[in-house]
Formats: structure tokens, C-alpha cells, sequence
């Protein structure tokens, strides 16, 4: 196995590229009780459109998700029942780009580790299961459906994007999930769940060497074909409405305002911009900004106001938003800020000391193995290292900041805002 040590976060990691195009990482943790394990594909509810064997293929929406759920189905029982049993606590979740089962337990670890390997590799799915599960999970949706937070994001998704998946639910709709079919989850688990397109992540104090060990046992011994995505047309940097509005139960209104930014797809730069683009908006909106406080004075915002950068699918966008009696004159606030800055750049004292907070949050997140494993994953997937995050926030300045900024002008900016029913 390789071992690479970093020195800045005193961490070690061994790795293994098995033969089946699997590559195991196992980040060491000398002395903690407990250990994780994250197994993933890179597979998630954008993953719609994709070309095998040379031929393109649709599937309907939600079908990352509703496998998912039908994962923990076993010929013997469920998965999940049996890794609570074993003294584990397991999980799993689908993103717009990932889908990830996971566990954390104290003792039985190996066992437990063939058992997430075991049913995350052999699928069982019955007409009949699939049925019940489409009702299942199409009560969940109509329950998302009326959240109101749910409303504001993809009304803001909608509004951002012409035709990227991101603007559609990850769980899809109750007309998409009635077409998936035992052979559609079956032929979608040959493709996205082939070791060629997973990562097998584990912290704790473990074997390094049983532990890869146990994928190359338990896993298929052949690669798989990597499918080509297609997440439709090129995006233009101009949104597709500049605002949406939506009437619900919500007694002041909510809201998000967004816009693009041009996408870095992979590699080392997916890391450096979405670490510029976190910290540019901890600057203009973060809680220790000056358009925060302005804004928080004023009754304007509460304590729930946030803002974040995100990319996936080929795209990349941030946002900003929570409640507000009037999220129009917010919105308004944040595009004036926007452009001060963007003329101006941050206050030295501020980007230094909003650096360096940033900083201790990553080296801080290292005390979580769920964090670790994930970040790890996702890094693996997108071509970087996620441990490389202190030394990059280290080689940001003033002027890549404010260089990102500027790539947020107003007419690219747009609003989605959920208001009580019945109000003007």
C-alpha cells in the first residue's frame, strides 16, 4: 500500500488501487475507540443521461435515490437491520453527485465492513419491492413538496438553470419514480456501481491491509466501463429568470438569491475555486461582514442568513438566504455589496482574519470521520485532494477573492422568495 503523510494536519493516509479499479484509502487514527467506513459511487441524481457502450441512455428521475433506498433490500432480510444488530450505526444518502453507505460502530468493524461491501455489491430487487417502494418514497416527495425550504432551493434552481438535472428534485416527482422498474435499478447498479466507479473510505484505528484485504474479497474482480454524462447544453452565465416567487404555509417569508459562476470540472482548481468562492462569500455575507451586521441591525435578516458555493454536475453557483420581511431590499443590499467589493477588494484585516478562521474549520472538521470520508470521496471523484485544503486557503489572496466577486455581477444574480399565502 502507499502511505503519504501531511505534516501541517499530522495525518496519515494509506491507499491501494485494487485490480477491479477500486482504490481504497484508510485514514489512520491511532487510539480512537470508534472507526467509519463510507462507500461510494459517483453516482447521483444529475447522473440521468449517460453513453455505454456506445450508446446513449435516459432514465427517469430519482432513480439514484430510490436505489439507494432499494440497497439495503437482501435476498436474507435488510442490510441496515443487520448492521444495527452487529453493534453498528449505519446510514446512506443520494446528493446531486454522490451516493454514499456508510457506518460507524465501536467494535465488530470488520465484520461490519463486509456486510456494508456485501450488500452494496449484490443487489436484489422484486417487482413486487420495487412497487412498495414507489409508494414509499412518493409519499416522501409530496411531503417535500410542501416544505417550504424545499420550494425557495429549487425555485432558485429553476430560475438559475435552463436545463442542467440540478434544477430538478433529487427524489424526482411520483410520475418519474412510477417508470423505474426492477431493470432499471438493476442495469443502473451494473453501470454507476462497478468498483471502477466507487471509492471505499475508512478513518479510524484499523488494519490498513485488512481492510483492502476485504474489498478484494468480497468485491467483483473486473473493472466496469465508466459511463460518459451528459448533463445537457452548455449553460449561458445569464439566469433563466431573474426571480421566482412562490405562496405557502410560512408565516414571513423566506428566501435565496444566486447566481452562476463559470464551473472548474475537476482537478486541483475544483478545490482552490470552491475555497476562494467559500471564503470571497464569507467576506461579503458571512456573519462577521459588515453587509451581515448591516443588514441584522436593521431587522432585515436573523441569525439564519447564510451563504454558500456549491458545484456539481458540470455547474457551479452560490446563494444566499433565510428569512426576511423584506427579502427584495436584501437582495438588493447584497448586489451593492457585490459590487463595492468587486471595485474595491475586502478590508485587509478582515480577509486575514476570515483566512484564518476558515483554516481552523477545516483542521477542526479532521476531528470528524464522517467529514474526513466524505470530503475524501468527493475529492477522489472531482481529481483532488482534500487534505490539500489548508496549504491552497494558504496561497489565496486578497486579489483571487476579489477576482471572484467580479464574476458575480448583478444581471447574473436572481431571487427565489416563498411568501405567506395570501400576502401582497
Amino acid at each position: 500500500m502507499k502511505s503519504k503523510s501531511y505534516d501541517l494536519i499530522r495525518e496519515q493516509v494509506f491507499s491501494e488501487k485494487l485490480e477491479n479499479g477500486l482504490t481504497v484509502f484508510v485514514v489512520l487514527k491511532r487510539g480512537y475507540n470508534k472507526s467509519f467506513a463510507f462507500f461510494a459511487a459517483d453516482y447521483g441524481g444529475a447522473d440521468r443521461r449517460f453513453k455505454l457502450g456506445g450508446q446513449w441512455l435516459d432514465t427517469p428521475m430519482g432513480v439514484a435515490h430510490f436505489l439507494e433506498h432499494k440497497m439495503f433490500d437482501t435476498k436474507d432480510g435488510n442490510a441496515l437491520t443487520n448492521l444495527s444488530a452487529n453493534g453498528a450505526s449505519p446510514n446512506a444518502f443520494t446528493s446531486s453527485d454522490i451516493t454514499a453507505y456508510h457506518f460507524e460502530s465501536t467494535e465488530k468493524f470488520e465484520e461490519n465492513l463486509e456486510i456494508l461491501l456485501s450488500f452494496v455489491s449484490i443487489p436484489y430487487f422484486t417487482p413486487d419491492s420495487v412497487q412498495k417502494e414507489q409508494g414509499i418514497i412518493g409519499q416522501e416527495i409530496k411531503m417535500t413538496e410542501d416544505d417550504p425550504d424545499y420550494a425557495v432551493y429549487y425555485g432558485l434552481m429553476k430560475a438559475l438553470f435552463r436545463s442542467n438535472p440540478l434544477r430538478d428534485s433529487v427524489a424526482g416527482t411520483v410520475e418519474s419514480i412510477s417508470r423505474i422498474t426492477a431493470d432499471t435499478l438493476y442495469h443502473c447498479h451494473k453501470v454507476f456501481y462497478n468498483p471502477s466507479n466507487m471509492v471505499l473510505v475508512v478513518a479510524g484505528d484499523v488494519d490498513p491491509e485488512k481492510t483492502v484485504a476485504a474489498a478484494r474479497r468480497i468485491l467483483p474482480k473486473e473493472p466496469g466501463e465508466l459511463p460518459r454524462r451528459d448533463y445537457g447544453p452548455a449553460e449561458t452565465s445569464v439566469p433563466e429568470a431573474l426571480r421566482t416567487e412562490h405562496e405557502m404555509e410560512v408565516s414571513i417569508p423566506i428566501f435565496l438569491l444566486g447566481s452562476k459562476v463559470s464551473p472548474v470540472t475537476d482537478g486541483r482548481g475544483y478545490l482552490e475555486q470552491e475555497l476562494t468562492g467559500s471564503l470571497a462569500l464569507d467576506i461579503l455575507a458571512g456573519h462577521s461582514s459588515p453587509l451581515y451586521l448591516k443588514l441584522y441591525r436593521e431587522g432585515l435578516i436573523n441569525s439564519g442568513f447564510s451563504a454558500a458555493y456549491e458545484a456539481a454536475a458540470g455547474a457551479a453557483y452560490i446563494m444566499a438566504g433565510g428569512e426576511s420581511s423584506d427579502p427584495d431590499a436584501v437582495f438588493e443590499a447584497f448586489k451593492t455589496e457585490a459590487k463595492r467589493l468587486a471595485d474595491k477588494g475586502p478590508d485587509p484585516a478582515l480577509f486575514d482574519r476570515l483566512k484564518k478562521a476558515m483554516t481552523g474549520r477545516h483542521i477542526r472538521s479532521l476531528n470528524s470521520f464522517d467529514s474526513i470520508c466524505h470530503n475524501v470521496a468527493r475529492g477522489y471523484f472531482r481529481g483532488y485532494d482534500a487534505f490539500d485544503a489548508p496549504d491552497i486557503l494558504k496561497t489565496i489572496t486578497p486579489e483571487d477573492v476579489t477576482a471572484f466577486i467580479r464574476s458575480l455581477p448583478a444581471e447574473q444574480m436572481t431571487l427565489s422568495v416563498v411568501k405567506p399565502r395570501g400576502s401582497v
